[in-house]
């Protein structure tokens, strides 16, 4: 046994130990695998963090693809253990190195001096760019078709990989990196590489779309600006040539810019810009018209009708053969490479604009595209501007006729501001230098209006306003035919010859030389006339002298607006005050109708409540006296003594119920009562009633009644009544009720703050006062009782709100009195409170006010 315990004993113990064993090898194996997938980690995170890098330097460089090569030379050596990094673009023929990392300066002049360069087998970049596939050399050096020139010598690498960067399937540039070791690299790097090489695409994408819209963008904005230049030079062709010529040159990255338009057989310089050559622009502009030959590009155009480029001056046949405009050009101006734009208008060659550059470097077709752009829109200019010219006469003639109709209507019955206008208009829109307007007056005119007169001339006219004309003068030559008076110089009439005063006036103090006068007329009588006068020979035009025509047939026009509206003002004003008269009689009229009809349902309501109140206040005081009779008969019976005192309790119980219900009755009955007030119509007769009498007689009322009604009341009682506050037409009775209401409760008010402070330093009182405004008259209640809640005030005039107590208050007395001063007087009610210190209520009744 006992062996066969050491035995098993021994066993366990290999076990055991067979189990450590077993538990080691598994503990490191999971150790290992843990290390792995460590690295494995580290190694993904850090390949993010670098793509995310290069995403982020794409973001902040979107004009300039040269950061994010850097940093994908960077990312790509460093995470795939390489001793360096190039990064190449590709423009279709040659291979460009554009990018490095962890290179010696004596391996970047090697790679500098090689490229650019055709792609072949000989580098592992340029093999990517010819597969358009990832292409790994495990050992250079065992590659027949590999290159060991001076790069591999100096760096010692031996195995390469080329990654190639393609866009649309097509290679645009390529990554590649070297190894110290030989074999392929890890399908995690290389899966890193082609990442980098996408981002490379979208990189010089971005870069490529963004210069593409910039430049786009300036194209548009320089159209844009051009053609604000239009719109607002207001037929002015030189700041549009300046700016077209300026834009043109800059955009195109020319070096000059010159804008011919045509004259008869030649052209003329009508724009320059530039750093131009002083004796090129001194020769240009000394010779502003230019006669051109056939062999000359500015005449090759008339004839091809198309833009032309000449890459190089110097080689041009009219160069070649001495002609003096393209020799002056690039041996005074050092043009090489120019571009010549025609400019036609209905087929005709009406211009051009050139650009030049100093090196030969020929224009792209965008920037063709942009000059011949220009070149239309400053046709569009020169076509403006004609149109301009000849529309700009035309509308301020409409604006001025516009201006002075918006005078005439603004101005109904008033004439000065409408011939101040008028002869404002007619003189700057003609070119006048001065004008006045004349109205008949008897047998002479008088002068109503002047605008820019000469002072001399203006004090003249201003002593005499009131002149007869003298022979020979413009108002004569009106008066005689009722025509127009234009007279191209004054100094040749012979009035003036003879040494007529007028005339010599006019000319001496005026300095008036060409004159136009418009005879004012109606119905061929003439009322006056407008007369402008220039201070120079220049004769009027005949669109101008319409435009005062019209002027003057638009003053006859207000002349006679003037005289009916001044008949008809006061009608209107009487029609006016009618019509509103009439609306509110109207307005009141509903309101009655509606108040008619509220007051009939209460009326209703209120009668068919009276009976059953009525019982139940009768048969409640029936009952409790038959509780009386029941005590007493109760009172002869032998009853135990426990039972006679719950019968004492429940009748005393039953009778204090039945007193409730009677006072609970009596105070429905009296709002019934107040609901039958509040719904009849108006009692008595409206008639003028003495304000003040009528005020102190309530207040009167009010006083005594409330002194019989509670005993130990008193209150003290203050009037303000003005003398002037006279009579007003009004339903005495209805507004004593009105009064009584408001009154008493200020009484309430004072009377309930004295209960609550039982100070005697409180005095309750009431103030009543009176004051005339005018077709108005006002009256005040101000009391210095409890004041009212702000939510309370909102209320106060609703129907059946009160806040007293069960059995004083059936909520219908402000609402009565609102009624009785607001819908059946047209007055207003007003009120003004603080708690705890008063409240004055302001009442304002028309003196006489239309009752329905």
């Amino acid at each position: 046994m006992k062996r066969r315990g050491k035995a098993g004993g021994s066993s366990g113990k290999r076990k055991v130990r067979v189990g450590l064993k077993i538990q080691k090898a598994s503990t490191a194996h999971s150790a290992e695998e843990f290390d792995r997938l460590k690295r494995e980690r580290d190694e993904a995170l850090e390949q993010q963090a670098a793509t995310a890098e290069v995403l982020r330097v794409i973001r902040r460089s979107p004009t300039d693809v040269q950061p994010v090569f850097d940093m994908i030379a960077e990312s790509a050596a460093r995470l795939c253990a390489a001793e360096f990094c190039f990064v190449y673009r590709f423009d279709g023929e040659l291979l460009h190195f554009v990018a490095h990392h962890s290179v010696t300066p004596e391996v970047l002049e090697i790679n500098r001096r090689a490229y650019p360069q055709p792609p072949s087998r000989r580098s592992v970049a340029a093999r990517a760019i010819l597969e358009q596939n990832v292409v790994q050399i495990p050992d250079v050096k065992a590659d027949p078709d590999y290159a060991l020139g001076a790069l591999a010598a100096v760096c010692g690498y031996r195995s390469a990989i080329g990654i190639p960067i393609l866009r649309d399937g097509l290679p645009i540039g390529s990554i590649a990196i070297v190894r110290a070791q030989t074999g392929l690299f890890p399908k995690s790097q290389v899966e890193l590489l082609k990442t980098f090489a996408d981002q490379a695409v979208i990189a010089i994408e971005n870069v490529r779309l963004f210069n593409e819209t910039k430049e786009a963008l300036e194209q548009q904005t320089a159209t844009s600006e051009v053609l604000k230049v239009i719109s607002s030079s207001a037929g002015e062709l030189q700041p549009v040539f300046d700016t077209m010529l300026a834009k043109a040159t800059e955009l195109c990255e020319a070096s000059y810019g010159a804008l011919w338009l045509r004259d008869g057989e030649g052209y003329r310089f009508v724009a320059l810009f530039g750093d131009l050559p002083k004796e090129y622009e001194e020769h240009r502009r000394n010779k502003t018209l230019i006669r051109v030959r056939p062999e000359v590009p500015l005449a090759r155009i008339a004839v091809t009708r198309q833009p032309m480029q000449v890459a190089d001056l110097r080689t041009d046949p009219a160069y070649l053969a001495g002609d003096p405009l393209p020799v002056s050009a690039a041996d005074v101006g050092g043009i090489r490479t120019l571009l010549v734009v025609p400019m036609f208008k209905e087929g005709e060659l009406i211009g051009a604009i050139a650009i030049y550059r100093k090196e030969v470097r020929p224009f792209t077709d965008k920037q063709v595209g942009l000059v011949s752009n220009f070149a239309s829109q400053a046709v569009i200019a020169i076509e403006n501007t004609r149109l301009l010219s000849e529309l700009r006469e035309s509308l301020e003639q409409q604006t001025a006729t516009s201006e002075v109709l918006q005078v005439i209507s603004a101005s109904p019955g008033q004439l000065e501001p409408v011939f101040k206008a008028m002869l404002g208009n007619a003189v700057r829109t003609c070119g006048a230098k001065f004008g006045i307007m004349y109205l008949s007056e008897g047998d002479g005119f008088r002068t109503v209006a002047m605008h820019d007169v000469p002072r001399p001339f203006a004090e003249k006219r201003q002593r005499e306003p009131f002149f007869r004309p003298s022979a020979g003068s413009p108002m004569d030559r009106i008066v005689r035919t009722g025509q127009v008076a234009h007279i191209s110089d004054i100094t040749t009439v012979q009035g003036y010859v003879e040494g007529d005063r007028p005339l010599m006036d006019l000319a001496e103090l005026g300095g008036a030389r060409t004159v136009a006068g418009m005879p004012m007329l109606k119905k061929n009588e003439l009322v006056g006339a407008i007369i402008i006068y220039r201070q120079e020979v220049r004769p009027f035009t005949e669109k101008q002298i319409d435009l005062v025509k019209n002027f003057a047939a638009q003053a006859v026009i207000a002349i006679e607006n003037t005289r009916l509206l001044n008949e008809l003002r006061q009608r209107t004003d009487d029609l006016s005050e009618s019509l509103e008269h009439l609306r509110t009689t109207q307005d009141r009229l509903v309101q009655t109708q509606k108040l008619a009809s509220l007051g009939q349902l209460t009326a209703g309501i209120a009668h068919e409540m009276k009976n059953p109140l009525n019982f139940v206040n009768n048969f409640s005081a029936v009952s409790s006296e038959l509780i009386d009779e029941l005590q007493e008969t109760l009172k002869g019976l032998p009853v135990a003594d426990k039972a006679r005192a719950e019968i004492n309790e429940l009748t005393d119980t039953l009778r204090d119920n039945l007193d409730k219900v009677v006072q609970h009755g009596k105070r429905a009955d009296a709002i019934v009562k107040n609901m039958l007030l509040h719904s009849r119509e108006s009692s008595g007769e409206h008639r003028p009633v003495d304000i003040n009498a009528l005020v102190e007689e309530s207040l009167n009322l009010a006083w005594h009644g409330t002194r019989a009604e509670k005993q130990g009341f008193e209150i003290k009682l203050k009037q303000s009544f003005d003398p002037a506050a006279g009579e007003a037409d009004v339903f005495p009775q209805d507004i004593t009720r009105a009064l009584l209401n408001l009154i008493s409760n200020g009484f309430y008010a004072a009377t309930k703050r004295r209960a609550a402070t039982n100070s005697t330093n409180y005095e309750p009182t009431l103030a009543a006062s009176t004051k005339s405004l005018g077709d108005r008259v006002e009256i005040r209640i101000r009391d210095n009782g409890t004041g009212i809640l702000p939510d309370v005030k909102e209320k106060m005039f609703d129907p059946f709100f009160t806040t007293k107590p069960t059995g004083e208050g059936t909520g219908l007395g402000l609402s009565i009195s609102h009624d009785i001063i607001v819908k059946q007087h047209a007055g207003s009610i007003e009120v003004d409170t603080q708690l705890g210190e008063f409240t004055e209520i302001r009442i304002i009744l028309p003196r006489t006010a239309v009752f329905l």
